[in-house]
This record gives C-alpha cells, sequence and structure tokens, in this order.
C-alpha cells in the first residue's frame, strides 16, 4: 500500500527522554532521531512511547522536516497514522494515544552536537522547564566559568540610541 511503512524487526535504541510524569504544561519529553527518514525512525519511537502511554494511534509531524512522507505506520498489530503539518513547529512531534492523550516531544535535529543534545533532551523532560520546544533548542550552552554574564554591570547599562554597552565607541564619524 503507498504510503504505509513496515516497522524493521531490529531497531536500534531510539533516544529518547520522558518526564517523569505527565503534568506537563509544555512538554512529555525530547526525542533525538537519527536521521530525518520517517519510514526508519518512527517505528522505535512509536514502540517506545507505547510502552510508556499505550497504543499510539497518530503522529503528527512538520511537512518541511522530514525526507519522505508516510501516511501510516505498521508497528506490531497497530497501524498509526501519519498526519503532516505546514504550521506545526518543526521542533515539535505530537503523539495521540488511543485514550487521546496527547504526547507532546521536542525534537532535536540528528545533527546535533551530542553535549547539545543531550542538554535539550533533559530541558524537555524537566517538569520544572516549560520553554517551549524552539526554545530548548535555541537554548545557549552554560557559560565557562569566569566568562562575563549578559546580565553583568558592563551590559547592564546601554545607550538608549543604539544599545551599546558602555565605553564602546560609537563608530560614528559625522559628530
Amino acid at each position: 500500500m503507498p504510503g504505509t511503512a513496515l516497522a524493521p524487526s531490529s531497531l536500534s535504541q531510539t533516544r529518547l527522554v520522558l518526564a517523569p510524569t505527565r503534568d506537563r504544561s509544555v512538554l512529555d519529553g525530547g526525542w533525538w532521531p537519527r536521521s530525518w527518514e520517517p519510514a526508519v525512525e518512527l517505528p522505535g519511537l512509536v514502540r517506545a512511547l507505547s510502552e510508556q502511554y499505550g497504543r499510539i494511534r497518530h503522529l503528527m509531524l512538520n511537512i518541511h522536516t522530514w525526507d519522505s512522507r508516510i501516511h501510516r505506520l505498521t508497528v506490531g498489530a497497530d497501524t498509526v497514522r501519519i498526519g503532516w503539518f505546514d504550521s506545526l513547529d518543526p521542533a515539535l512531534l505530537v503523539a495521540t494515544t488511543a485514550s487521546d492523550g496527547q504526547v507532546d516531544l521536542l525534537v532535536v535535529p540528528p545533527a546535533t552536537a551530542p553535549a547539545t543534545a543531550e542538554r535539550a533532551l533533559a530541558a524537555a523532560a524537566d517538569p520544572a522547564d516549560l520553554r517551549h520546544a524552539p526554545d530548548l533548542l535555541a537554548a545557549r550552552p552554560p557559560r565557562p566559568e569566569g566568562a562575563p554574564a549578559t546580565g553583568s554591570p558592563a551590559y547592564a547599562v546601554w545607550d538608549n540610541e543604539g544599545g551599546r554597552a558602555p565605553g564602546r565607541n560609537r563608530g560614528r564619524t559625522d559628530r
């Protein structure tokens, strides 16, 4: 059947981190696929989510992010419908369970550096972190010890006409 993918029998370890409970108001966790090929990546995710939340019946993904489009995915005895949406943020995947529960996951791009991906996955699964998926991917890594913070006094006082730190040359020659 066109647009249907069958789950491979041998799947590599799924890089998925889930929040300890589902009482989150933003994300339920994060997933780091190894590629943008849905027929290869989604079966392992569906199996992992099914173990945690019960049968998954529908996945929603961004249409522009993935390399190909499948519309159904057979995982074991279950068939999962796949919806492709232009308006869904590329950093988000939404899964719907058989009981109509919604699981929102951060999608970390496959080529992301491991340290950055691990930080984003941990933040997505942290119940105290209320940032949205794209904000987690845009977050800067922790500052090295001794580096000035952007909230330091050097940055606290801004020129009211250009946003320059105090003591910096304006670069203007018309004065």
